[in-house]
C-alpha cells in the first residue's frame, strides 16, 4: 500500500459509531440532504428502507427520493405509501433516450432531486438500519473538505460473516490496486451506500451499469484528489445474493467501466473496442448449451452539461 494511502486510511475513515443523527442535524445548518434509492422489483425491502429513514431521521433528511427502475411489481405503491416522492426512471429528462442500468437511474436522480448532499441506498437491504445513512453525512457536514464518502461494511453469505463481496475481490479490487493504486484504501469500492457533494456528482460522468460504483470513484479521484474521499465503517449489510451468473455480466460492466478509463487517462493505447458480449455455459441433457449475453453498458456525461 502506498505511504499516502495508508496515511489517508488512518485520517478518512471513520465508523457510524462516530456520528450522532441529532448532532448532524444541528451541525448541517443550512445544507439539503437528498436521500436516493434506485428500485427495480424491491417491494419486500423499499417500504421498510424509506420508513426507517423517515422515522429515524427526519430532522436530518429534507427528502427521500425513490427512482422505480420499470419494476413490474408495486414497488413504486409501497415507496409512495412509506413516504417517499417517486419517479419513474424513464420519466426523467424524457428527450433523452432512455437507457438500462442501476447507473441510469442514479444519473437521472440528480435531474430531481434538490439536495446540496446526495446520499445513494440500495432498495434491497435487509434489516435496514438509519446509521447505513447518517453514518455516510456524518464526514462531510462536519469537513467542507470532503466531497465523497463511501461505505464499508461485512457482508455476510451462507452463514459466513464476510463471505460475500465476490466481484469486488475477484475484479474491482484488483483493476484499483494494480490501475488506481490511490483508490486501494477503499474496503468495499462496489458499496452501493454512498453520499456526495452535488457540486461534485454533477461534474462527473455516469457509467448506466454496475460499473457506476468503480466509475464514480476513479473520475471523483481524478476530480478532486484523494483527501476529498472518505469512508465510513457501517456495520454490517444484508441483501439477496445473486446467481453466478449475475455476478459474470456484474464483473463485464465493471471491467469495461475501468477499461473506458484507462483509455481516456492514457493508461492504454487501444485501436479496437472491447466485443460488449458474455458466452456463458449450462448444462443440458445435450450437454452444454450456450447463452451469450449483452453487457455493453452505457455513459451518461455530467449532469451540469444538461440543458435545464
Amino acid at each position: 500500500m502506498l505511504p499516502e494511502v495508508h496515511g489517508w486510511l488512518l485520517r478518512r475513515t471513520s465508523s457510524a459509531g462516530d456520528w450522532n443523527p441529532r448532532e448532524l442535524a444541528a451541525a448541517k445548518g443550512g445544507t439539503t440532504i437528498s436521500v436516493v434509492l434506485p428500485a427495480r422489483d424491491e417491494r419486500e425491502t423499499v417500504g421498510e428502507i424509506v420508513g426507517v429513514i423517515r422515522r429515524d431521521l427526519g430532522d436530518l433528511v429534507d427528502e427521500v427520493v425513490v427512482i422505480d427502475s420499470r419494476s413490474r411489481d408495486d414497488t413504486a405503491k409501497v415507496a409512495a405509501r412509506a413516504g417517499a416522492t417517486v419517479y419513474a426512471q424513464d420519466e426523467i429528462l424524457p428527450q433523452l433516450k432512455p437507457l438500462d442500468g442501476k447507473g441510469e437511474a442514479l444519473w437521472k436522480s440528480l435531474a430531481v432531486t434538490t439536495g446540496d448532499v446526495v446520499a445513494f441506498v440500495d432498495a434491497d437491504i435487509r434489516k435496514f438500519r438509519s446509521c447505513l445513512v447518517f453514518g455516510l453525512l456524518g464526514p462531510m457536514l462536519t469537513d467542507p473538505a470532503v466531497a465523497y464518502v463511501k461505505g464499508c461494511y461485512d457482508r455476510p453469505l451462507d452463514g459466513a460473516p464476510n463471505a460475500g463481496g465476490r466481484v469486488t475481490e475477484l475484479v474491482a479490487r484488483p483493476l484499483l490496486n494494480l490501475h488506481w493504486p490511490q483508490l486501494a484504501g477503499f474496503v468495499q469500492p462496489l458499496a452501493g451506500e454512498y453520499a456526495g457533494r452535488r457540486t461534485a456528482l454533477e461534474r462527473v460522468p455516469f457509467v448506466t451499469g454496475y460499473g457506476v460504483e468503480l466509475g464514480l470513484l476513479v473520475d471523483l479521484l481524478e476530480l478532486a484528489g484523494l483527501d476529498a474521499l472518505a469512508q465510513v465503517d457501517l456495520g454490517s449489510r444484508e441483501h439477496a445474493p445473486q446467481c453466478i451468473e449475475a455476478l459474470g455480466c456484474m464483473a463485464c460492466h465493471i471491467m469495461l467501466a475501468a477499461w473506458a478509463r484507462l483509455k481516456r487517462q492514457g493508461k492504454i493505447q487501444a485501436f479496437d473496442e472491447p466485443i460488449p458480449c458474455l458466452d456463458q455455459f449450462c448444462r443440458s441433457e445435450y450437454g452444454h448449451d450456450v447463452r451469450t449475453k449483452d453487457v455493453g453498458i452505457g455513459e451518461r456525461p455530467p449532469m451540469m452539461t444538461i440543458a435545464a
